[in-house]
């Protein structure tokens, strides 16, 4: 292990530590006894039809890209990269470099590899950021505190951020782009997604994230629900943006402490004490946890082959 890496599990397991603090161990753990089941189950199973739906979609958009991906292989792919991101710092770049690396060694080109994987991992944490932002008009009416805005501004604000959110990515191929040295990447990557039927992938692209992050965030609202906590859809997607971005920022180790932490401090906005807040952080880590070990399971398995399409 690297010291950088050294340092970034130290990190997370001190941030831990001390969200945990704060939550006051023994109330967290009266909290987490008496989680229901069924939710627990409930919420399992959505967090497994998530990534099921994820790893789809990565392999829709690998075709598109120019190869002939099997689902098989990139099932297979998806969740033993979360096997990766569970046990490396780094949160999810990890497994991404892992879907890049085993798409390269299969035979595609280095540049759609990588472009496989960003444009996947970047679909679906944009479509979370515009579910964010629609959702909070409708739970500012629970916000325990203060709003810095007239509601009014809220609700158009978020309307313009969602729509924006969901329809920017195509200055990307619509947008002329230099191509000399400063933008020679750039223009690379639009020349690749400027394939055909790009606006139909853009559709599939987005449908499919939104299935993904629906899935997701019923996950999260399960783990809430198995803990007592009655809160509306809008609330859940709204908690769900930055709860879900910190936990996949490249300075933790599988998103521990990172999550718990903003879990903790959006959930705070809704009047869930810390010690729920946190629970439910943690209950959905170990969703995620359960699914990497079955990953691990799968590396003793050999996923079909890549073939380049025509």
């Amino acid at each position: 292990m690297t010291r950088g890496a050294a340092l970034r599990l130290a990190a997370a397991g001190a941030l831990l530590a001390a969200v945990i603090h704060v939550a006051e161990p023994a109330a967290l753990i009266a909290t987490l006894r008496h989680a229901d089941r069924d939710w627990l189950l409930l919420g399992l199973a959505a967090a497994l039809l998530s990534n099921v739906a994820s790893a789809l979609r990565w392999c829709a958009l690998t075709a598109w890209l120019g190869a002939a991906v099997s689902p098989s292989f990139a099932l297979l792919a998806y969740f033993r990269a979360m096997a990766l991101n569970a046990l490396l710092p780094g949160a999810v770049v990890g497994g991404d470099l892992y879907r890049a690396l085993a798409l390269r060694q299969a035979g595609l080109p280095t540049l759609d590899a990588g472009l496989s994987v960003l444009l996947d991992r970047v679909s679906g944490l944009w479509v979370l950021l515009a579910l964010g932002a629609g959702a909070l008009p409708f739970a500012a009416s629970s916000i325990a505190l203060p709003l810095p805005l007239p509601a009014v501004w809220i609700d158009l604000s978020c309307a313009v951020a969602a729509v924006l959110l969901l329809t920017a990515p195509l200055l990307l191929i619509a947008l002329p782009i230099n191509d000399g040295r400063t933008f020679a990447v750039l223009a690379r990557v639009q020349s690749r997604l400027r394939r055909p039927r790009v606006l139909q992938q853009y559709a599939l692209q987005m449908g499919a994230s939104l299935v993904v992050q629906a899935l997701s965030i019923a996950a999260l609202a399960c783990g809430g629900r198995a803990l007592g906590l009655d809160l509306s859809p809008a609330v859940w997607a709204t908690v769900a943006a930055p709860i879900f971005l910190m936990a996949a920022l490249p300075v933790s180790v599988g998103g521990w402490g990172t999550r718990e932490a903003a879990a903790a401090a959006v959930l705070a906005a809704f009047g869930v004490p810390a010690a729920q807040a946190v629970a439910v952080a943690l209950i959905y880590g170990v969703f995620g946890l359960l699914q990497a070990a079955l990953g691990g399971l799968l590396f003793a398995c050999r996923p079909q082959a890549v073939a380049r399409a025509g």
